[in-house]
């Protein structure tokens, strides 16, 4: 059985990131990833300007306390400021800029005004309350780069130095579909021997979550043509086709025998817990649907020969909740994002203590559900069955505990926070 690092390294291997970008509102590109650096054309502050309410002045003018002083001006954010005149104050405001003269700000608690003067109460230093100019950017700087995830805060950056538009790679398009006769979908009544499917609402979300175009084809039944008729379905004009379910090795699996009848396909038993079957390969998409950057397909995955039509990704998943869950988020994510050629593909690990004990150790690499309690330390979810979906929702995430290590209670234990896997 392969590690769990080796099947993402080999995952990893295999993608190949976009060449085609696009230019788009900035508001619209959150969790899109850069394809060029930023640069500001300016200035941040553009000038020097006041971080506090207050007075600003000459600090000679008030190099002691109690200097009374005539306010001048009144300078609102936003107002360009005229001259100081010599031996006056100029009442400020949190973000204007300062006069020409001034060299200092006096806070309005430190003040008492009189009409049309004002009483310093300290000792004005220079330089105090003002935000120079481009303290926080330079002009010429780069402020973003390439394979740069956008978040909030990465927006607001590029927000401002002024940037409307930012370059960004295409998005990744992901044809979805689900097997198993058993599955039946919520709002249908549930026949006897049936589940709903919960997996098709979890892995579309996390699928949008990453900036993916999805196509969801839904349940498929178990029967081999049918499979094969919804995997030529969904090559045409994606770049991965996901599935869940039908990739072990019973009579009733047949996603195996169908990719390998329209592409090719290599069966992974990984030594992991929950997950242990993933399978990964391409289907030979041989219609004209367009694809932008696409490249035609050979034996290997992105290659150039023109004989069996275009190459789409397949990555099958297990058809449990839990282990589709896991597996996406440990090999599918990361797949997902080297694509849109992020740079950062690898998750903070947290190292926190166990607050509990386990009984036995596994074989295999174990990824548990567990929680953030109040003391700091890691709660254990009672049942780590891979068919309790339950544990994903009461968890903050999964403890990575390698093969045959018996967690003690006070341990410090590497911690995958879902803050880090979700998006």
């Amino acid at each position: 059985m392969l590690t769990p690092a080796d099947a993402r390294e080999l995952l990893l291997a295999a993608a190949r990131p976009f060449a085609v970008t696009e230019t788009i509102d900035t508001l619209a590109a959150n969790r899109r990833v850069l394809a060029v650096d930023v640069m500001s054309p300016l200035d941040v502050p553009p000038a020097d300007i006041s971080a506090m309410d207050g007075y600003a002045l000459h600090s000679g003018d008030a190099a002691t306390a109690g200097a009374r002083l005539r306010v001048s001006q009144r300078i609102p954010a936003g107002t360009p400021p005229q001259p100081l005149e010599p031996g006056t104050a100029a009442r400020i405001f949190t973000g204007a800029q300062i006069p020409p003269g001034a060299d200092t700000v006096v806070i309005q608690e430190d003040t008492q005004a009189d009409g049309e003067w004002v009483t310093i109460g300290v000792a004005a230093q220079g330089g105090a309350n003002i935000n120079r100019q481009g303290a926080d950017i330079r002009a010429g700087s780069s402020i973003l780069k390439a394979g740069e995830r956008l978040s909030a805060q990465a927006l607001g950056l590029a927000s401002s130095v002024g940037r409307a538009s930012l370059t960004v790679v295409r998005r990744p398009k992901v044809a979805i579909f689900f097997t198993g006769d058993e599955l039946a979908m919520p709002g249908q009544p549930l026949r006897p021997g049936a589940i709903y499917n919960s997996s098709r609402f979890t892995l579309t979300t996390l699928l949008s979550n990453l900036g993916c175009e999805v196509t969801d084809f839904g349940i498929v039944p178990d029967k081999l043509d049918a499979t094969r008729e919804v995997l030529r379905e969904a090559a045409k004009g994606n770049d991965l086709v996901l599935t869940s379910g039908g990739v072990s090795v019973g009579e009733e699996d047949h996603v195996k025998a169908a990719v390998e009848a329209e592409g090719r396909i290599d069966m992974w038993r990984i030594a992991m817990k929950p997950g242990k079957p993933l399978a990964f390969g391409e289907i030979h998409d041989r219609s004209d649907a367009p694809v932008p950057g696409a490249e035609a397909v050979s034996d290997t995955v992105g290659g150039t020969s023109e004989a069996k039509g275009r190459a789409v990704y397949f990555i099958g998943l297990p058809g449990n909740p839990v282990s589709s869950f896991i597996g996406f988020l440990l090999f599918v994510r990361p797949f997902l994002l080297k694509l849109q050629g992020a740079a950062d593909l690898d998750v903070r690990g947290w190292r926190l203590p166990a607050n509990f004990s386990q009984k036995k150790a596994e074989r295999r690499h174990e990824y548990l559900r567990a929680r953030i309690n109040d003391n700091g330390g890691l709660d254990l979810f009672t049942n780590q069955s891979s068919a309790v979906l339950t544990s994903t929702v009461w968890a903050d995430g999964l403890i990575d505990n390698p093969p045959g290590h018996l967690i003690e209670a006070g341990e410090t234990v590497r911690f995958l926070p879902f803050s880090e896997l979700l998006y």
